[in-house]
């Protein structure tokens, strides 16, 4: 929560109470009151903006390879563990209201093979077998960069992909759609070779890199099929 402590401590100076409060010089009730009420505040602003980026599909690489956007965008944090447990366990809720039959290891293995699919149809540069795994927004995404990398005439590499670790953190419905976010960490071998000799460009052949991205999947409520809408690098 280092955006929610820096945005708290620039409110808590613009109202006078950087340097002194209350009785004796300490911090009173009444400043208590107005430090929770603003903690509060940065809170539901946060958790504002994470939801409203799901639906602005952005990629980022897990290195600094062409293979996803170099905008150096940053990484909207989730709020206290707490607060996004409770958060997730109502946003399954909802989700089993209108989907009885939903299961959280079958959407876990569901969107595992989403994640691969997709970094094979990306290594490839052909979206073609990936049209039923995407949003419209995402497609559109993929395909701008992959016409970017053959435009350069690049091909990046995604090899031996090892998952670590696959976590649903956040689930939520907006506008008659399903949301939910997964963490997923792996590794993996990703360079960008020269299309025409072969030449590395940037990456490894050989040496493996860690990484954790946010990966978001939507449907229409209700037992629809889950297509990706938003992917998001662990900073």
């Amino acid at each position: 929560m280092l955006l929610g402590g820096f945005l708290g401590s620039m409110l808590f100076r613009g109202l006078g109470f950087g340097g002194t409060g209350g009785i004796g010089g300490g911090i009173g009730f009444f400043e208590i009151l107005i430090f929770a009420l603003l903690g509060y505040l940065i809170y539901r602003f946060i958790k504002s903006r994470r939801e409203t980026a799901a639906y602005s599909p952005q990629t980022y690489s897990a290195t600094e390879t062409p293979s996803y956007r170099e905008d150096n965008s940053p990484l909207t944090p989730f709020p206290p563990q707490g607060a996004q447990d409770s958060d997730y366990n109502r946003g399954l809720d909802h989700i089993r209201q209108m989907d009885p039959s939903f299961d959280e290891d079958r959407f876990r293995e569901g969107a595992t093979d989403i994640f691969f699919k997709t970094q094979a149809v990306w290594a490839n540069r052909d979206l073609s077998p990936a049209g039923n795994l995407l949003t419209p927004e995402m497609h559109s995404t993929f395909k701008e960069m992959i016409d970017e990398l053959k435009g350069q005439k690049r091909i990046n590499h995604l090899e031996n992909i090892a998952m670590r670790n696959v976590e649903l953190i956040e689930a939520w419905q907006e506008s008659g759609n399903d949301f939910i976010t997964v963490r997923f960490h792996a590794n993996l071998l990703d360079y960008t070779v020269d299309e025409a000799t072969g030449q590395v460009i940037s990456g490894s052949k050989f040496d493996p890199v860690k990484f954790e991205e946010y990966w978001t999947f939507t449907r229409p409520v209700g037992n629809n099929p889950w297509k990706l809408s938003a992917i998001q690098q662990v900073e």
